[in-house]
């Protein structure tokens, strides 16, 4: 049985995420998302947020690439495989 791990693979990174999923609310029209009651909103908006910022990441991410910047993301984050031990 998988182990579904919401924790941020750099736990300093929360705050900016957090800011990050803000904007990106803002952009697509919820206003006061930090404070909204997230069962409010449909499946729909809540996935549009999260979707939007896995976009802007990637896109991110590749720009990053084509300017040969390939060592800053392969220093970002491990990746993790299935089965593996976190605390190794």
């Amino acid at each position: 049985m998988s182990q579904r791990n919401n924790d941020p693979v750099k736990k300093s990174a929360q705050g900016a995420l957090n800011r990050f999923k803000m904007e990106v609310a803002n952009e697509l029209g919820i206003q006061d998302y930090e404070n909204i009651d997230k069962g409010n909103l449909s499946s729909r908006e809540n996935g549009y947020v999260g979707g939007n910022m896995t976009k802007k990441m990637v896109a991110f991410a590749e720009q990053a690439m084509s300017q040969g910047q390939t060592g800053a993301i392969n220093n970002a984050a491990k990746t993790d495989f299935p089965g593996q031990n976190k605390n190794n």
